[in-house]
This record gives C-alpha cells, sequence and structure tokens, in this order.
C-alpha cells in the first residue's frame, strides 16, 4: 500500500519509438499564427488519465497511428521559419514530414486506488510518469509525446505532453477525443473534421490597433521582474487543491447583487484572484491583473471554421489597485471579471494578432494571476474503450491557476494553483473562508485588520 504521495520507480519496457502516421500525409510547411506562436505558449500542455482498466498496447499504437493520418502536424517538428535568425524571437513552423510522436510504455508497482488517494495535488515524483525527451531546446521535442503506464491492479496510467504551439485546450481536448473515437471505432468516421489552416488568423492590413497601455502586453524584456514573481521565487511552492462544488458556487453567487447573472467561471476566478491577492500582503497602491483565456471561434465575423485545433484563444485582462479589489464586495470583481471578457471582439481579437508581428511585444505577466479553464472542455470524457478516466488533471502544478473537472460532477470545479509555502494556509483560508466553515475569532481579527489596512 503507498503510505505518501511519492510514486514509485517507473519500469520502461522498451526504449521510445516513434509512431508515424499509418499512411501517407502531406508533405509541406503548416503556417503557425501569431496566436500560435507566441513566446508565451511554447511548452507543452501535459496531461494525466487514470483509468481503472488498461488498453492493449498495440491497439494504443496502432490507433494512435492512424489518428496521425488526421493530425499529421502533431507527427511533424516544429522549426525555425527562417533558418538563418538566431536570435530568441524567430517565427515558428511545422514541417509535416511524418517523422512520428515519442511513445513509451512502462510499468509502475501501484494500484489505481493508491494513486487517487493522493491524486488532488501533484508532487514532483509524477513526472516519472511521463518520459522526459532530451533535447537541446523546445524546437527539438516532438509535439506529441505519450507515455503508458500498466499498473499492478490492471489499471493504466497515461500521459500526453501536446506542443501549446500547435493546440490550445480545445485542440487538445478535440485531438484526444479523436484518439479514443478511432480506439474504438477502427473504421469510423471522426465526429469533427480537423481544420489544419492556421490563415484564418493571419494579420489583416486593416488598422487594428491594440496600444501599449494595454496591460496585458509590454515591450519591456524585464516584464517578469516584478515585485510578485520576486516572491513566488523567494520560496518552494506548495500546491493548493480546492474544490469548489454547484452549492458553493451558489453561496459564492448570493454574495453578488441579485441583478448582476454570471457564470460558474466568472464567480470562481473573482473569488479566486481576491484570495490570491489578499494572501500575498501586497501594497494597496499595487495595481494587480487577472489573465484569463477566452476563446474566440466564435467571435471572429466569419466564425472560425469547425475542427479548428490551433490556438484560438486570446488574454482577457481584468485589472484594479489592491485596495480596490480587496477592500470592496466580490461583486465588484465580477464585473471586472465580465467587462474585460466583453472587450473581446473581433476587432479586438484581430488586432491582438497584428501586434503580435512585432516580436519584441510580450504577454505582461508582472502582477497577475493567471488561470487556465481546463474544467468545461470534455477532458474527462476521454474514453479508449474501458470506461472513463478515475481521475483527469495535469502532471504538475504551477503558478498558473488551472480550473480543473471534478470527475463524477459536471457542476464543480477544482481550482489548482501553486502559491509560495509561508502563503499557501493562508490562501487557502480565503478560498474557505467563505463558506462560513472558518467563522471564529482569528477570522474576525483578519477582517478587522483587512479594513484597517486597505482603508
Amino acid at each position: 500500500m503507498l503510505s505518501s504521495p511519492e510514486l514509485p520507480v517507473c519500469i520502461y519496457a522498451e526504449p521510445p519509438i516513434l509512431i508515424p502516421p499509418s499512411s501517407s500525409t502531406p508533405n509541406e510547411t503548416l503556417y503557425l499564427s501569431n496566436l500560435d506562436d507566441q513566446k508565451f505558449l511554447r511548452f507543452s500542455i501535459k496531461y494525466l488519465y487514470l483509468f481503472k482498466k488498461s488498453v492493449s498496447i498495440d491497439i494504443l499504437k496502432k490507433s494512435l497511428s492512424r489518428i496521425l493520418v488526421d493530425y499529421y502536424p502533431l507527427a511533424g517538428r516544429l522549426r525555425k521559419s527562417r533558418q538563418d535568425d538566431e536570435d530568441d524571437d524567430h517565427k515558428l513552423e511545422v514541417e509535416c514530414n511524418g517523422e512520428g510522436a515519442v511513445f513509451v510504455e512502462a510499468f509502475m508497482d501501484l494500484c489505481a486506488d493508491e494513486f487517487l488517494r493522493f491524486s488532488d495535488k501533484p508532487n514532483r515524483s509524477w513526472r516519472k510518469l511521463l518520459y522526459r525527451v532530451e533535447a537541446q531546446s523546445f524546437l527539438d521535442i516532438a509535439p506529441l509525446v505519450v507515455q503508458v503506464t500498466n499498473l499492478r491492479c490492471g489499471g493504466m496510467i497515461l500521459c500526453t505532453a501536446i506542443s501549446h504551439c500547435l493546440c490550445d485546450g480545445i485542440g487538445t481536448s478535440q485531438f484526444l477525443h479523436a484518439w479514443a473515437h478511432i480506439t474504438t471505432n477502427h473504421t469510423g468516421k471522426l465526429p469533427i473534421t480537423p481544420s489544419h489552416s492556421r490563415h484564418v488568423l493571419k494579420p489583416q492590413q486593416i488598422n487594428y490597433e491594440i496600444t501599449l497601455t494595454n496591460p496585458g502586453f509590454t515591450k519591456n524584456t524585464l516584464f517578469n521582474n516584478d515585485i510578485i514573481s520576486q516572491h513566488f521565487r523567494s520560496q518552494p511552492l506548495v500546491p493548493s487543491s480546492l474544490t469548489f462544488t454547484a452549492s458553493h458556487v451558489s453561496h459564492l453567487k448570493r454574495q453578488c447583487s441579485p441583478m448582476l447573472k454570471c457564470t460558474t467561471f466568472e464567480i470562481v476566478a473573482s473569488h479566486t484572484w481576491r484570495a490570491w491577492v489578499k494572501s500575498l500582503d501586497l501594497s494597496p497602491a499595487l495595481h494587480v491583473k487577472l489573465l484569463f483565456s477566452v476563446n474566440i471561434r466564435k467571435r471572429l465575423e466569419p466564425e472560425m471554421p469547425q475542427g479548428y485545433y490551433g490556438n484560438g484563444f486570446v488574454l482577457a485582462c481584468a485589472e484594479t489597485t489592491v485596495k480596490e479589489l480587496v477592500s470592496a464586495n466580490l461583486n465588484n470583481a465580477v464585473k471586472l471579471v465580465q467587462r474585460a471578457k466583453a472587450c473581446v471582439t473581433d476587432e479586438y481579437a484581430r488586432s491582438v494578432v497584428n501586434i503580435l508581428e512585432d516580436k519584441t511585444v510580450k504577454t505582461d505577466l508582472s502582477a497577475s494571476l493567471v488561470i487556465s479553464q481546463w474544467s468545461k472542455l470534455g477532458l474527462e470524457d476521454v474514453d479508449f474503450g474501458q470506461g472513463k478516466p478515475l481521475h483527469m488533471g495535469p502532471i504538475t502544478a504551477d503558478i498558473y491557476c488551472l480550473f480543473l473537472p471534478v470527475i463524477g460532477d459536471f457542476h464543480a470545479v477544482r481550482v489548482l494553483v501553486s502559491m509560495p509555502e509561508s502563503v499557501v494556509n493562508k490562501f487557502e483560508y480565503y478560498m474557505n473562508a467563505f463558506s462560513g466553515w472558518e467563522v471564529n475569532e482569528e477570522a474576525d481579527a483578519n477582517k478587522r485588520l483587512e479594513s484597517q489596512e486597505f482603508t
């Protein structure tokens, strides 16, 4: 029986192999849009799935090879579009050469139930569940890396790393569902045909301008060297995981004006932002931001084609001072989030695409909480033929906040974020205090302290 969150050694049955498409695919260069090509996205989205029953390795290899015919760019390789450009701001493209995805088979002396006991908070030992490709740079890593780890109980853990330059969250979910569909319907037609062309997001000659007074962007190369970043780098980070049920969400909404209608994302994001800021003991005059992704597939005119699996989002930015965020009620924070979301129009999205032509422009992450929404993408419904997962989530926790699905409860959301060790308990206190679970003298004292600090 596993007695701690530390996972046992991972035993590799064979060296990693490449899984190419099962039939010929276009030998071409895939243009990446400016949204794909942001330096901010030059990493892989890493998913972990725990299944009660394993699927045959040979079947998974065969179906992966088959689905890579449809999603052939994932079998290619990233490269610089200008080979003579040696600086860090080069534009990327995909060489669709059919080289293949990296596939690794492994075994771990572990049962699914044992993993589930500690599954709410990732730790460093989980990294052994995804093969680390030794490479000189991000460009040398295949866009798709898969590790299947069979467990002692007959279950399996499936981990994938999918290049964020090729797919966003919606795109990765679309691909994983397509792979699962082919696994269970060997000759079946895909429910969604992938759309590969990124030219729908090419910069336009129309003068869509976005000024650098917009808090979402900066030309400052030291944009991440702010007081909050320094605070996070000064001590170990500890993952925090909190689940909000439908009842919790309703309780939060009742704290707002009855006239203010808001979504689950808007209310939980606003509450998380306030708790995050409160826990860090920041100067009341400091400007803080909440950055969150907004899907633009249906916000453009005309709408983007169905099946578009590239990066079809821009970051919305809510901004205010620490004092205004913390001293005002939750209603105010929700309005800030809603206004930021409403700003993401066709014109705004295309202006972002245009400004990103300037490779010195970066997403400004200073004094910012970044939230990524995984909870409404259908990721928890992926089924390779032996049932839906017992657990779905990231392999690691980060300072970027994830809203995760809760298996078996569509209306719940799990908030996962890493916080500095010295403040993680305070963050969780503020996240939980709304429920009335922690109403005591300490809570009253904290409220009095806040009223003195922010008045």
